[in-house]
């Protein structure tokens, strides 16, 4: 059976941009920026623009197909909003079970953890590491998203005052955690409009914390570790109660309880994306901090080292929403850089915009270099020269995203578009010679470049950290 056959089976339609088209008020009126209605359907169907942009939509005499439209656009993971403002946080979200189907949308949410029981030198610690934990990659700034605050001494008063600190501290969403709706309570009248995560609602107490949820207006964590059963009637039962924003925790264990997290995750997910149970169609929550349990007398820097590759096999199978216990960079920034690797599109390469980059203080005698406007590749040439101190020009040509290599290959990368960047970029006007140091990995078209940019070429290294020696032994202007 076809892929395509097993979701028409489970009732799961796939929408085409005739589909939207239908319900478009089809004037071609071009306010939602695009060509014609056809044009936007298009994008719609790829996830590219929202049809709140189509404006004639808006009207009430299209209120009924206005409400189509979302029906049929709405996710098989429901999005749910943490927090409020412009550090608000969206889990959820996803319209495929693997991301080479689509793409994924909103980036498993990281959260460090606090306790009530914490000193406030300890507390306002872990606060300024987690507000602080910042890495460029690749053109991105990478963040951690949340903090949660564990009532681990069970007192209501306790839990308040430290929400409190937290609250005045950081402006970072918040997952409130408690299973005692009494000290959830006083969490929450710590911060009444902050939209946090209410964790969690469960077979016993399920009714307490409903109540709060729709009082304050915040979404809820639903808890059943490892039964599903349990899990999916919870949530059947708080939907009926009115509570409409839910979070899933099937339980998160280590060690010998791995293999049943995993299959709990992948199962919830397979029958929302794959099913069309919608039941299980909410946003999933992990708790790496679980490999903590049971530490003995293993040093911490292993049980952050165990924390961190169960966050890992988290983020793979399908979390929205992660809560850690260690929050040293070294043990973070692997997953943060997975999850970016994961959520970003694969249909559009990672690129940068092509031009002139300046390095240093260059002047009319500083070497001129090339190299494609692939992410990765430009941020790495870009390091390299900057690390060094060198003085240099570099121009970034436009490959449509392809590396040296592959644009070559491909002819993304040709003659001609290095020809006429020279030319686009006015480096003629900055530098007196007529130099170009080329990457070594696209000397098959050095002749070309030469015949056509009137420009001599120096065919430099094929990995961009011997650029700072090349230029040293072998630049003269």
């Amino acid at each position: 059976m076809t892929e395509r056959e097993k979701k028409r089976k489970a009732g799961i339609k796939e929408l085409s941009p005739i589909d939207i088209y239908k319900l478009l008020p089809k004037t071609n009126c071009k306010e939602c920026g695009e060509e014609n209605c056809m044009a936007f359907a298009t994008k719609i169907v790829n996830r590219e623009v929202n049809v709140d942009q189509c404006t004639p939509l808006l009207k009430k005499e299209h209120a009924k197909a206005y409400g189509q439209l979302k029906e049929m656009l709405k996710p098989p993971v429901k999005e749910v909003v943490v927090g409020e403002g412009e550090k608000a946080v969206k889990l959820g979200g996803k319209l495929v079970m693997y991301r080479h189907e689509f793409t994924y949308f909103n980036p498993t949410a990281l959260a460090i953890d606090v306790t009530d029981e914490m000193t406030d030198e300890e507390l306002l610690s872990r606060i300024k590491k987690t507000e602080q934990f910042s890495y460029e990659y690749i053109g991105y700034t990478l963040k951690l998203d949340m903090i949660a605050v564990r009532s681990t001494s069970g007192e209501p008063e306790k839990f308040k005052a430290a929400v409190e600190k937290v609250v005045e501290k950081t402006t970072l969403p918040l997952i409130l955690c408690t299973l005692n709706a009494t000290v959830a309570e006083a969490g929450l009248m710590a911060a009444p409009k902050a939209k946090p995560l209410l964790y969690a609602a469960t077979l016993d107490n399920w009714k307490d914390m409903a109540e709060l949820a729709l009082m304050y207006g915040c979404p809820l964590v639903v808890s059943a570790p490892n039964d599903l059963n349990a899990l999916v009637s919870l949530s059947k039962t708080l939907l009926a109660y009115g509570v409409q924003d839910l979070v899933l925790d099937p339980g998160t264990f280590a060690n010998e309880g791995l293999a049943d997290t995993l299959n709990n995750f992948t199962m919830l997910r397979r029958a929302a994306c794959k099913g069309g149970e919608e039941l299980a169609g909410f946003p999933l929550m992990g708790v790496p901090m679980a490999a903590w349990v049971d530490k003995g007398e293993v040093a911490d820097e292993v049980m952050k080292w165990r924390e961190a590759n169960l966050a890992a096999m988290l983020i793979v199978r399908y979390a929205d929403v992660l809560v850690m216990h260690g929050d040293d960079g070294w043990s973070l920034l692997p997953n943060a850089v997975l999850r970016q690797n994961i959520y970003t599109d694969p249909r559009k390469p990672v690129a940068v915009e092509p031009g002139l980059k300046e390095f240093g203080t260059p002047d009319e005698n500083s070497p001129v270099l090339f190299t494609t406007n692939f992410a990765l590749t430009y941020y790495t040439v870009a390091s390299d020269i900057e690390s060094s101190k060198t003085n240099a020009y570099l121009i970034v040509v436009e490959t449509e995203g392809s590396a040296v290599d592959s644009g070559v290959a491909g002819r993304k990368l040709t003659a001609e578009k290095v020809a006429d960047a020279i030319k686009e970029t006015g480096i003629e006007n900055k530098v007196k010679h007529r130099k170009i140091i080329i990457p070594g990995k696209a000397s098959r078209i050095s002749g070309e470049i030469e015949e056509l940019s009137g420009w001599k070429v120096q065919v430099g290294p094929r990995d961009s950290s011997e650029i700072p020696k090349y230029i040293i032994d072998k630049w003269q202007p």
